[in-house]
């Protein structure tokens, strides 16, 4: 029979991080993707203008494209008056020329008839009949947006490696493209392990647990720019933990839960070390100090606490900035507010602990319950992150929440 074994020496939870970091690399791989489908994905390419934006001068107001120095002298008292000798709205183009003494009735996006150098706005002018009394002078160029104001043809304007946003997803329509390349999303295994796990919707019998950890970080995965691939659950033996680590070889991260703690059947250490290297087994974090990090055959695999508060929590903490490196996307900027604490906490771990809190009425209530109960974290606003050496802190104090959020 297995012995149970303790964990060997805790890593801290940053050099974790640090350890994660080094070894997790960017993917490299590329595909091209609709517009539609962009917003969220990096650009692997530099993106050059073909066209300029706009490609034409247009008027900027609605008003009356004129000849500039037919409005000089212009005032309410003794206006200029022009005939108007056509109409158009944005999408159509004058089919007249603007002559001395005459104007075409524009719409704001319309092209600059020929013969017109300026747009008198709409606010300062009094149609009647077929003519327009201009109570104000235009100079040259007044409301009118130039040909290429916006984007010059041959300027770089997205550069590889900027992350689609939904402005930069309509720059892209605004020159055209119905494609762009971007980097691949990573590709995450997600495998848990026991055999006491069943899907939902399954009957449980008897010791039986519904696997609530894989749609969990299914999510983290999905929120982090990678895109995730659930295994069915692996048995507790070394045969099937090493074949089910094969299986998953052509993934860019493989990320098990449970297993990774130190009972007779948390085997993913032993295999982990069999057949790569582990970089850690064990964080100075509560909850999910049973967390292990190495690599096999050049593939990150992770293997994250079995109960459902202590995986997601350091799914947070430890994967979600491993996928982002390599979904090259920035660091997450976390949402912080500062509050006070609803009532006293009293922190013994000795190791960073990450508690879960609800905000009401300017007030943070601590909702951790252990670390099998999932509504720790469904029933949460956000969580604070409190030092090792932490004894106390007391009602009322100021306290910093990062928001999940």
């Amino acid at each position: 029979m297995n012995k149970m074994s303790p964990f060997g020496l805790l890593i801290s939870y940053e050099e974790a991080l640090a350890v994660i970091s080094e070894h997790v690399k960017p993917i490299d791989r590329t595909e091209e993707v609709h517009i539609g489908e962009a917003v969220g994905r990096v650009l692997a390419v530099d993106l050059v203008a073909e066209v300029d934006v706009p490609g034409f001068d247009r008027a900027a107001m609605d008003g009356y494209a004129v000849r500039a120095d037919d409005t000089f002298e212009a005032s309410s008292t003794r206006p200029r008056v022009l005939r108007i000798v056509e109409a158009i709205q944005a999408g159509e183009t004058a089919s007249k020329s603007v002559r001395k003494g005459e104007c075409i009735q524009v719409s704001t996006g319309c092209p600059i008839p020929k013969g017109a150098d300026a747009v008198v706005m709409v606010e300062y002018a009094e149609r009647t009949d077929g003519d327009v009394s201009v109570k104000r002078p235009v100079y040259p160029k007044a409301n009118i947006a130039p040909r290429g104001e916006d984007i010059k043809k041959g300027e770089i304007i997205l550069k590889k490696g900027e992350p689609l946003t939904p402005a930069r997803v309509g720059v892209l329509a605004a020159l055209g493209k119905e494609m762009v390349r971007v980097y691949a999303k990573p590709r995450v295994a997600i495998l848990p392990t026991g055999n006491e796990v069943r899907e939902p919707g399954a009957k449980l019998e008897k010791g039986q647990i519904y696997d609530v950890n894989s749609y969990t970080l299914m999510s983290i995965v999905s929120m982090n720019g990678a895109v995730a691939a659930k295994f069915e659950p692996v048995p507790d033996t070394v045969e099937d933990l090493k074949e089910a680590i094969k299986r998953a070889q052509d993934y860019d991260i493989v990320v098990f839960s449970g297993g990774s703690s130190v009972g007779e059947r948390d085997l993913l250490y032993r295999v982990a070390q069999d057949l790569g290297t582990v970089f850690f087994h064990g964080v100075q974090i509560k909850p999910g100090k049973p967390t292990l990090f190495a690599a096999v055959e050049g593939t990150p695999v992770f293997g994250m606490p079995g109960y459902p508060t202590s995986c997601l929590s350091n799914a947070y903490l430890l994967l979600a900035p491993a996928l982002r490196k390599m979904a090259r996307l920035p660091v997450r900027l976390e949402r912080r507010i500062k509050v006070r604490l609803a009532q006293r906490i009293v922190s013994s771990s000795g190791r960073k602990q990450f508690l879960t809190v609800k905000l009401r009425e300017g007030l943070a209530y601590p909702v951790f319950k252990e670390s099998g109960d999932i509504t720790s974290m469904a029933g949460a606003d956000g969580y604070l992150m409190l030092p090792a050496n932490l004894d106390v802190l007391e009602e009322g104090q100021e306290v910093e929440v990062i928001l999940f959020d």
